[in-house]
């Protein structure tokens, strides 16, 4: 049945047409996954946790890394024409350099970085007649370039209400690359694979299909992807597909789109990912105008662990912190960062607090940057500014990164080209661990 249900899937998604299976609609309106911080790679990173090979019964769950810019996802596997006809958990159904899905990725939805070199049109597997697909793919940790063979994948996962995840399962097939073991040295541990979800129509996978409860029923979804990356190393985060409401604990009756402001989301004709338009930064009364030269876009990123300024838009930030904290003594600058303060008198308070940083957005939102998104505790007496310094001619001018993003709840709306946010969650009395993903019992739609 698992078979019959992917090759159904995969049919749907050569042909990009619906496939009606059955009328009935569910009571759930999204699909949800646990997400994790590591920080035992060159930088700190995090993963999604799918469902992937189908063996014994049951799904393998695997962990990804977040990559809000990739064209399409690329992991650990190898394609094999016989996949049907054996037992490999890693092997995967290729795509032919004669389909267009090759040409695609090749040509138009590809890696764009000078660390890869141009790729052939296809090439056959030793002692075969087939014709597989190489693209390129390109490291999140260290920016390397690696070649990868296309594929029909599987991802699955868990249905959910906003509350908690249900026991039924979404399958979806989008095409993925298989790259070998080693690829994932420098990766976290046990992470070994890249999951794509950006602009690109290859990225964020959107199946349709469940299987579980109702294993033939189909579901719609929006082009809705809601991201809430954990704070720590303990307890996940989460990642929501699909419009909902969201609950977390304690505020389990509180819906987190009301705590939400918004603002439109840009494209940038260079890249995949995802753009706002920051038109001033203000600390403590204090304003500084980013689009004084004429560009104010700002780029949103999964991989960069720190907010990146250009050079005058970050010495303007220090300028102002050098003057609304001169009560604290300065420490030595600890790489990456370059302004850094002596904690170790402070021993009332755990850590640090500054003013906030309000980022006054297009559209006349507001997204609050508080001390937990703005200081980082680098040794027990030192506390830095977690901004970088990207140089006089930094492109885009500010690159948000994810330590900016930690306990801050984001809606990447696709069909409405919004940016939604809630600022810090711990200033609203919960966070991104506080998600329920235990399935109570007998939980049914």
């Amino acid at each position: 049945m698992f078979l019959i249900l992917q090759f159904v899937l995969i049919l749907a998604f050569i042909f990009k047409e619906p496939i009606a299976i059955a009328q009935y609609v569910p009571s759930w309106s999204n699909r949800v996954a646990p997400v994790n911080k590591h920080t035992d790679a060159a930088k700190p990173l995090y993963s999604v946790q799918f469902m992937t090979s189908y063996v014994d019964d049951h799904f393998l769950n695997e962990k990804f890394v977040i990559d809000i810019e990739a064209p399409f996802p690329w992991r650990d596997c190898v394609v094999d024409w016989n996949y049907y006809e054996g037992d490999c958990p890693t092997c995967r159904y290729p795509v032919s350099c004669k389909e267009y899905q090759c040409t695609d990725l090749q040509t138009t939805y590809f890696y764009r970085s000078h660390s890869c070199h141009s790729v052939n049109s296809g090439s056959k597997s030793p002692g075969s007649q087939h014709c597989n697909c190489p693209v390129n793919v390109v490291s999140p940790v260290d920016g390397t370039c690696s070649q990868a063979l296309l594929n029909y994948d599987l991802f699955s996962l868990n249905a959910s209400d906003g509350r908690n995840p249900y026991p039924s399962t979404y399958n979806s097939g989008p095409n993925a690359g298989c790259v070998p073991s080693s690829v994932f040295d420098s990766f976290p541990e046990n992470v070994r694979g890249v999951m794509a979800f950006s602009r690109s129509p290859y990225a964020k996978p959107t199946g349709v299909m469940v299987v579980g409860h109702n294993p033939y029923d189909v579901r719609v979804w929006k082009d809705i992807l809601a991201i809430c990356l954990p704070s720590t190393l303990s307890s996940p985060g989460v990642m929501f597909f699909g419009d909902s409401p969201y609950y977390f604990i304690p505020n389990s009756n509180v819906d987190i789109r009301g705590l939400l402001s918004y603002t439109p989301l840009l494209k940038h004709p260079d890249s995949f990912g995802y753009f706002i338009d920051v038109k001033a930064i203000v600390i403590k009364g204090r304003s500084i105008n980013v689009s004084y030269a004429g560009n104010s876009t700002t780029k949103l990123s999964t991989t960069e662990p720190y907010t990146t300024f250009r050079s005058d838009i970050y010495s303007s930030i220090v300028r102002i912190f050098l003057k609304v904290t001169k009560r604290i003594p300065a420490a030595k600058p600890v790489a990456p960062f370059g302004l850094c303060y002596n904690i170790s008198k402070n021993r009332t308070k755990p850590g640090l607090k500054v003013p906030d940083i309000h980022l006054l957005l297009q559209g006349g939102s507001k997204w609050t940057i508080s001390t937990a998104n703005s200081v980082k505790q680098v040794t027990t007496h030192v506390a830095c500014l977690a901004f970088i310094d990207g140089g006089l001619t930094s492109e885009p001018p500010i690159v948000l990164g994810t330590f900016q993003f930690e306990d801050n709840f984001l809606v990447f709306d696709e069909g409405d080209s919004t940016l939604g946010f809630s600022s810090s969650l711990i200033n609203k009395g919960t966070s991104c661990a506080n998600f329920n993903f235990t399935t109570p019992s007998n939980m049914y739609p």
